[in-house]
């Protein structure tokens, strides 16, 4: 195993996943739920399958297209991402 990988991997999942809606939906789960347990598996089991996905998608594509177009299209698809919160949610103007 590439433990170099792995380590790049869980950090930067890490760091996306903290503060994201599925973290504040687990919280308000297990904050009206009395089985936090369960709350706790079925978030792991939700992320694992999403990742697996990801995994696939990914590893599917890069079958067909060569890695500097998948990159080059992942980084778009963020760009749009940001481009589409920021319209949403313009910055304050202060005066």
């Amino acid at each position: 195993m590439n433990w170099q990988l792995f380590s790049l991997t869980f950090l930067t999942v890490f760091l996306a996943e903290i503060g994201d809606k599925s973290q504040l939906a687990a919280i308000a789960l297990s904050g009206g739920s009395s089985s936090t347990k369960a709350v706790f598996l079925g978030s792991i089991a939700a992320l694992i399958l999403t990742s697996f996905l990801g995994v696939l998608a990914g590893g599917s594509f890069a079958k067909f297209l060569p890695e500097r177009l998948l990159k080059t299209l992942a980084a778009l698809g963020f760009m749009v991402i940001a481009l589409k919160l920021l319209w949403i949610f313009p910055p304050d103007e202060e005066s």
